[in-house]
C-alpha cells in the first residue's frame, strides 16, 4: 500500500477530498525506525507530523533534566502541542520519539494555518486533537497527584500495549522507570508484584499484560 492509499484508508472519513490532496501534495511522506527522536525540546518547529501507521512517546523535562511521558501518539493522531506551538512560529517545548516503525507525512507549518482558515475538517482535526491531548496530559497529572506508583506503572503498561497493539511490551525496568520518573529497583519490586497478583507475566526484557492477552488490540 503506497502513501496516498494509507492516508485515504486512515483519513477519508476525517478530512475533506482537498485536504487529502494537498497533503499529499505538500507534506513529507516519511518511513522512520523506532526510537528515533523526530522533534527535541528546544527544536524551531517546521512541520507536524501526522500519524498514519506506528506510535510515538511524547515526553516532557522537568528543571533537572529528567523525562516523564505526557501521552502516545497513534495511527490517527497528531501532537496537539507541536500544533500550537506551531501556529506561534515557536520552538517545541516537548520531546517526540517513535515507539515502534512508524509512517507519518511530516505537514509544513506555514500550510497547518492555511488550512486552518481553508477547510472546516482540518479546523475540527486540529480543535479536537487538541482536546483529546489535553486530556490525556490531565490524566496523566492526576495520576502524578494522586494515584501510587503501582497503579501508575500498571496504567503504563495497559496504555503502551494498547498503543503498540500487542499484550507483549519488549521492555526493560531501567526503560519504564525512564519514562515515570523512578527508580529500576521501584519498578522491578512493583513489577514483581503486579506479576504474583497474577495481572503481568514476565521474561527477559519483555512484560506481557494479562488483561490483554486474550484480546485482539488491532
Amino acid at each position: 500500500m503506497n502513501s496516498a492509499e494509507l492516508l485515504n484508508e486512515r483519513y477519508q472519513y476525517v478530512f475533506e477530498a482537498e485536504v487529502m490532496e494537498e497533503i499529499i501534495r505538500d507534506a513529507i511522506f516519511q518511513k522512520i525506525d523506532a526510537g528515533v527522536i523526530i522533534m527535541d525540546i528546544g527544536d524551531k518547529i517546521t512541520h507536524m507530523p501526522l500519524i498514519l501507521e506506528g506510535a510515538v512517546k511524547i515526553v516532557d523535562e522537568d528543571k533537572d533534566d529528567r523525562e516523564f511521558l505526557l501521552y502516545y501518539l497513534e495511527s490517527g493522531d497528531s501532537c496537539a502541542m507541536t500544533m500550537t506551538s506551531s501556529l506561534g512560529g515557536r520552538i517545541s517545548k516537548i520531546k517526540a520519539m517513535t515507539e515502534a516503525p512508524t509512517l507519518a507525512f511530516m505537514i509544513p507549518i506555514q500550510k497547518m494555518e492555511e488550512w486552518i482558515i481553508k477547510y472546516k475538517s482540518w479546523r475540527h482535526f486540529v480543535f479536537d486533537s487538541y482536546e483529546t491531548r489535553m486530556k490525556e496530559m490531565l490524566q496523566t497529572i492526576d495520576s502524578l497527584a494522586f494515584s501510587n506508583m503501582e497503579q501508575r506503572l500498571y496504567k503504563y503498561l495497559k496504555d503502551r500495549a494498547m498503543v503498540l497493539q500487542t499484550a507483549t511490551l519488549d521492555i526493560t525496568h531501567y526503560h519504564i522507570a525512564e519514562d515515570l520518573n523512578s527508580s529500576r529497583e521501584v519498578i522491578s519490586r512493583l513489577v514483581k508484584k503486579l506479576a504474583l497478583d497474577k495481572k503481568l507475566s514476565t521474561a527477559r526484557n519483555q512484560i506481557t499484560v494479562l488483561e490483554l492477552s486474550s484480546r485482539k488490540l488491532s
